[in-house]
């Protein structure tokens, strides 16, 4: 059997008559079975998907109305809630963490008869860029195992193109969804703030993360797109989208477009293989029709500080909870007073997380918030005041998703900053809360390297049709896995 077709191929396949659900789970178990000791996607595999797909087969059979899903098999990052499922996070401190209830995105998912295939690895609590930060070991990339497949959702690049799923959800805090897309080879996305729902995604930092669909090809996004988005009444952050179609004319191009080149993000510490990609993807841009010209952000510049000193502080709220008291593991309290216990069980966390969270309480603090955490807000004011102004006279920003190549397991994970760095072109759509996709361009000496789209607020089906046109000039191979 195919495993190596988009989601909507596999949709008309099912409904064809061509394919069943059941057949095509088992296949990807087996798929699973036989190259995640090399990669390391997941964390965990459900055991019942073949007998979900098989009542999903039943139903098909029956002529009952069936799902758009048609039980697709997608894989899940572990800091998104499935009930009754395992969710760690990829920490030890939730090793034994059992979610009550399902995140808004998969009751949406289910509704559509999704077969969810197993939570993957991630970066311990989202916070990493290569998926080295998992307290379960790495995730390697399928082009080549030596090599880290991006983070934090390197799980779910790695699952979407090792052909172990058909699709993945991932998370997206500062490029956590396009980041692994570039690196692994397919498409990301990260949309507007509020289009997708964050109930029952385990928070870092609310005010800029968001949910976004992993896939083989950009109409596979715009498909999962249209079952996720839309407004909550679990997470008033969300918006109405009216029930957009975003596959609806998704081929209509864009011929008189106007696009920014962003100069922040294709000059000093670009890699020359990333640098002429880059050239290339603008001259691919221009033969659709468009017009291209470069344009400066200052305050790209200051965005990766910016972005770290808000998350940071973000994140050590949001993890004071983890106290091991409603939260965490087996570890008995006698022998310690409260504090002293809980700093024993935040031994648990690991040193990425525990670096952030100390960071996070030192630069809100009384006498620091003016220096730093003030300041950032500032900038991320600034930042998105500029970016207004830039969407006024252009359709779409491009740059590349990463200005390297995927790099050596191993190489950075001792640099911190080298690897903050690596965020420069992603955290300004998560800092203004603009839709931004990563979409496969060219492979260079064996690794992909990705572009990156931006569109203005709520302008996401405009920028689903900028990535879909990029996506037709080119033809890659399959991750040699």
């Amino acid at each position: 059997m195919n495993l190596k077709i988009s989601a909507l191929e596999y949709v008309q396949e099912v409904k064809n008559g061509n394919i069943s659900a059941e057949d095509f789970t088992a296949e990807t178990l087996e798929r699973i079975s036989h190259v995640d000791d090399k990669l390391h996607s997941y964390l965990h595999v459900d055991s019942n998907a073949v007998d979900k797909a098989r009542q999903i087969d039943k139903k098909i059979k029956s002529g009952e109305k069936v799902g758009a899903c048609f039980g697709m098999p997608i894989s899940v990052k572990d800091n998104i809630c499935i009930n009754g499922t395992r969710t760690s996070c990829a920490s030890k401190i939730l090793h034994d963490f059992v979610a009550p209830y399902d995140a808004t995105v998969i009751s949406k998912l289910k509704e559509q008869d999704a077969v969810f295939i197993g939570k993957v690895n991630l970066d311990e609590f989202a916070m990493g860029l290569t998926t080295e930060f998992s307290a379960y070991g790495p995730t390697h990339n399928p082009w080549n195992l030596d090599y880290v497949p991006g983070g934090s959702s390197g799980g779910s690049g790695a699952s979407v193109s090792a052909f172990e799923c058909v699709a993945s959800l991932g998370s997206d805090t500062g490029g956590s969804v396009r980041n692994p897309a570039s690196f692994c080879g397919v498409v990301g996305y990260k949309p507007t703030y509020g289009l997708i729902s964050r109930f029952g995604l385990i928070s870092y930092a609310n005010s800029i993360e968001q949910i976004g669909p992993m896939t083989r090809t950009v109409k596979d996004t715009a498909f999962m797109l249209n079952i996720i988005s839309g407004q909550d009444q679990n997470d008033d952050t969300t918006i109405d989208n009216s029930g957009q179609d975003y596959l609806s004319g998704i081929d209509d191009g864009i011929e008189g477009k106007k696009i920014g080149i962003i100069q922040e993000m294709i000059g000093e510490g670009i890699d020359p293989a990333v640098s002429s990609a880059t050239k290339k993807a603008i001259s691919k841009f221009e033969g659709l029709g468009a017009s291209c010209e470069v344009v400066s952000l200052d305050m790209v510049k200051y965005s990766v500080a910016a972005y770290y000193t808000i998350t940071a502080t973000e994140a050590g709220s949001n993890l004071a909870r983890y106290d091991n008291l409603l939260y965490g593991y087996d570890f008995p309290v006698e022998g310690y007073e409260f504090n002293s216990y809980i700093s024993k069980a935040r031994t648990k966390f690991g040193p990425e997380v525990t670096r952030r969270m100390i960071l996070g309480g030192f630069v809100p603090s009384a006498g620091h918030a003016g220096k730093y955490f003030l300041k950032a807000l500032k900038v991320k004011q600034k930042l998105t005041r500029e970016v207004r102004e830039v969407f006024k006279k252009y359709d779409y920003l491009i740059s590349p998703t990463v200005p390297i190549l995927p790099f050596k397991i191993g190489e950075k994970i001792d640099d911190p900053i080298a690897l903050f760095l690596v965020d420069i072109n992603t955290v300004t759509a998560n800092l203004t809360g603009k839709p931004a996709i990563s979409v496969p361009f060219e492979i260079s000496n064996g690794l992909p390297i990705g572009m990156q789209i931006m569109a203005n607020s709520m302008e996401d089906k405009s920028l689903l049709k900028a990535a879909r046109a990029l996506e037709s000039t080119v033809k890659l191979p399959e991750a040699p896995i």
